[in-house]
């Protein structure tokens, strides 16, 4: 499996994640239950056919995601003029708390391919707009991340 298919299993449970989930317990259940019952709509690669090692490392990286959800939500909020996160897509605030996470928590990933990647998520499973509105968002919190290195 690519890591482009694994991060679009990573999106599919952040997106899950926001309607029903109240607790680290809760998340770690819809994890289990998405590898065994989800349907996949939209993917290429049911996640029933995720081998048991790629599950572990979509489970971890959405626990890390979620566990900086906080601060990653502040990192978007600054960020976004008139778009704060409780105004954004369910589908584009998925895409920009993976994006975020990746760009200032997963130093396995550099920051052009994590955006680019949330793009692609973006055209694939947002709205006409989407892949601009994350790219534009996204571009600016890794420019005001570089001004604050210098």
């Amino acid at each position: 499996m690519t890591r482009r298919e694994l991060r679009e299993h990573i999106f599919n449970e952040l997106f899950t994640s926001d309607f029903y989930l109240t607790s680290d317990e809760d998340l770690m259940a819809q994890l289990d239950l998405y590898f065994t019952h989800a349907g996949g709509d939209g993917l290429d690669y049911s996640p029933q056919d995720v081998p048991e090692e790629e599950r572990e490392e979509v489970k971890k990286k959405a626990m890390a995601v979620c566990a900086k959800r906080e601060e990653i939500d502040q990192i978007l909020d600054d960020a976004s003029v008139g778009w704060k996160t409780d105004r954004m897509s369910r589908a584009d605030l998925a895409i920009l708390r993976l994006g975020v996470y990746e760009l200032f928590f997963d130093e396995s990933i550099p920051a052009g391919v994590a955006i680019n990647e949330a793009v692609l998520l973006a055209k694939k499973f947002g709205g006409d707009d989407s892949f601009s509105f994350v790219n534009g968002i996204l571009g600016k919190v890794q420019r005001q991340a570089e001004a604050g290195k210098e």
